[in-house]
This record gives structure tokens, C-alpha cells and sequence, in this order.
């Protein structure tokens, strides 16, 4: 019955042909794999598990924890600690780096990981998933925090696994992007998502509107445009949505295209940004660019920026390239002065953020 079906461990074999350390990298991938398996299985129970509601504690954010959140990122540090293939492990909820204990041998690969995106999403049954990334370490010492503080370009393979009415695993190891569904009958992943395009142009996107009076001016500039619809200067409709899970996001436009925005605001001038670059943005971002599409910061290229710390935010712009583009101009264009209020007719009469502009400038005095 499932003769011919490509598995995850035989797609890796495929994909992993030529590069130096292949065989780690893919038994590490398949380490991530059966953790996602057991996660799967802990969000499907739900209440049923007892798995729902609070842990009772913060991670090194400040945001409370969820059950899941902790049950999670312990599933991922057991199945990928003991088997040689890594040096270390950073996750959302340890402030420093996790040390392997020392009777377990030390690989060349690092993971970095978000053990429950959405997790605050679990009790209204609302998709989450799980984000991870794998960067190498060629140092015999054990890796302290800063060997974990490189850009996205040096990332070997990067995934997500999202938990929805089917659970999906979603990897790249620089190869193209690829989704394979869960078959829980046999208890492995298959192909079923091979080289996924995200398309140049779209009419979707997805941002917190209740962000809006925070939003630097460019991104209120595009968003009323696509507001305008037909009667505006795109001359079509835009559809809207927002689901609060960064992973069913970015699912979404890998399915079918689309532009997500959670960009820098003024609502805290300590965060340049709300997600985290290692762990989310990062790997996000690589697996949109391997599908063609784009990953920005507003103003650069995702991917290259520096990490300086373990846990820094930033701003992420992502999804048909077109459409990230057109954002990266308006940011290109108000940091030159050329859309400015009172001197563009962006902001001026015809404008309906002309007030947040003027209070945008402000709280950067």
C-alpha cells in the first residue's frame, strides 16, 4: 500500500548527497522528526492529556509558560542530547545555552529551536507548531553563546512542524523547501509537499491591526493601500488575515502565497522587533527564501543580520517577493525624506495617518 511513498529518512539520504557530514546532519533531522512525533501526539490529546493551561512559570521573554511549552522543549532536548550529533542546544525557554551532560559525545551541529510557537493558541485549539534551526560548530571546545550568534546565511537545514488537523514537517537543507504529512497509521513522514514556490505576487496579507497606531509610517502606507482595494492606487482588492501563530502564517503563504508582517513599532522602544532572530525569523526566513519568496527586516535582508544576542527580536517582513519588496522601497523611501508628512500626499489631505505619523516622529525624539 505505501510502495513508492518517499519518507523523510529517504528524501534526506536524496537531499544530503555530497555534503560534507551528510549522514549526521540527516540523523539529526531525524532526531527533530520523532520529537515532533511525540509533540504531536501531547497537543492531539489536549485536555484529554491534561496538557492545557498554564505551567506556572516565565521563560527568560517574561511570558508565562504553557504546560506544553516546557513538556515540548524537554521532548526535543531528549530526543536530540544523547546522540552525538550535536555540541549544544539554545531554546526559547533557557536563558543560556543548553550543555550536554557530559557522558553523551559532542557532534558538529548546533539546534536552535521554539519547542511551541502559539502556544498561548492551545486552549482555543488553534494550529501551533514548532520551529528549529542547525548551524554548524567546528570548534573541539563545547560552544558557548556566542558560537551560537551567527547570521541566517550560515544555516545547514532549517524547519517547522506545524499541528493542525494533520501535522506537517516542513525542512530545508538548502535544497528547496519540502512538506511531509505525518501518515500516523505507519508512524512516519511522506513527501507530500515537494519544492514549494511561494508566488511573485499576491493579494493577502497579514498583520496585527491592533498594532496600528505603533507602526512606523511605511508599513501604514502599505496597508492602506491594500485597505483601498480597487479604489485605491493598487486598483484590486486585498484579503486580511491573522491567526497569532507565526508557523500557521507563514504555512499559509508557503501554501499559497501571501505577505506576513510583524514589523518594528514604537509600542516598545526597547524591542526593535517581537520575534526572536535565532529561533523564529531565522529558520522562517530561510525556508521562504529557499521558496522563492522574500524575508526582510524592512530595510534588509533578514538573513544577514548579526545575532548579538541569544535571545534578540526583530522586525520580519515576509512572503511573495513582489510584495516584500514594494514594503522595503517605502522603508527606503522614508528614510531618504521622500515620503515624509506634510511633503507626500501620502500623509497630507488624502491620508487617514496623517495623526500617527506625526506621533511616530515623536517618540523618537
Amino acid at each position: 500500500m505505501h510502495l513508492g511513498r518517499t519518507t523523510l529518512s529517504k528524501f534526506l539520504i536524496q537531499q544530503l548527497n555530497g555534503i560534507p557530514d551528510s549522514q549526521d546532519l540527516g540523523a539529526l533531522l531525524v532526531d527533530v522528526a520523532a520529537a515532533v512525533k511525540a509533540i504531536s501526539a501531547m497537543t492531539a490529546k489536549g485536555a484529554l492529556g491534561g496538557y492545557l493551561g498554564e505551567h506556572g512559570g516565565r521563560n527568560v521573554q517574561g511570558e508565562v509558560q504553557q504546560k506544553l511549552d516546557v513538556l515540548a522543549h524537554d521532548v526535543m532536548v531528549r530526543s536530540c542530547e544523547w546522540g552525538g550529533l550535536i555540541a549544544g542546544m539554545v531554546s526559547e525557554e533557557l536563558e543560556d545555552p543548553y550543555a550536554l551532560p557530559a557522558e553523551y559525545a559532542r557532534g558538529r551541529y548546533l539546534l536552535v529551536f521554539d519547542p511551541l510557537d502559539g502556544s498561548s493558541n492551545t486552549d482555543v485549539n488553534v494550529s501551533v507548531g514548532t520551529i528549529f534551526s542547525v548551524l554548524r560548530h567546528d570548534r573541539e571546545e563545547a560552544p558557548a553563546a556566542p558560537d551560537y550568534l551567527q547570521p541566517g546565511v550560515k544555516q545547514v537545514a532549517a524547519g517547522y512542524a506545524i499541528y493542525g488537523p494533520a501535522t506537517m514537517l516542513v525542512i530545508t537543507v538548502g535544497k528547496g523547501t519540502h512538506g511531509f504529512t505525518l501518515d500516523r497509521e505507519i508512524g512516519n513522514f511522506i513527501l507530500t509537499h515537494p519544492d514549494l514556490q511561494i508566488p511573485a505576487d499576491t493579494s493577502e496579507f497579514a498583520i496585527n491591526t491592533s498594532n496600528a497606531r505603533f507602526w512606523e509610517p511605511p508599513v501604514h502606507r502599505y496597508v492602506s493601500e491594500c485597505q483601498a482595494g480597487k479604489s485605491g492606487v493598487r486598483s484590486r482588492d486585498f484579503n486580511m488575515r491573522w491567526i497569532a501563530s507565526l508557523v500557521a502564517e507563514v504555512h499559509r503563504i508557503l501554501m499559497r502565497g501571501g505577505v506576513f508582517m510583524y514589523p518594528k513599532d514604537s509600542k516598545d522602544l526597547t524591542r526593535p522587533g517581537r520575534l526572536r532572530l535565532l529561533y523564529e525569523a531565522n529558520p522562517i526566513s530561510m525556508l521562504v527564501e529557499q521558496a522563492g519568496g522574500r524575508a526582510s527586516t524592512g530595510s534588509a535582508r533578514l538573513m544577514e543580520v548579526k545575532p548579538e544576542s541569544l535571545h534578540q527580536r526583530v522586525p520580519l517582513i515576509l512572503g511573495s517577493r513582489n510584495e516584500v519588496e514594494r514594503i522595503e522601497r517605502y522603508h527606503a523611501e522614508w528614510a531618504s525624506g521622500a515620503d515624509r508628512p506634510f511633503s507626500s500626499p501620502l500623509f497630507n489631505e488624502r491620508s487617514l495617518f496623517r495623526p500617527e505619523a506625526r506621533m511616530y516622529e515623536q517618540s523618537l525624539l
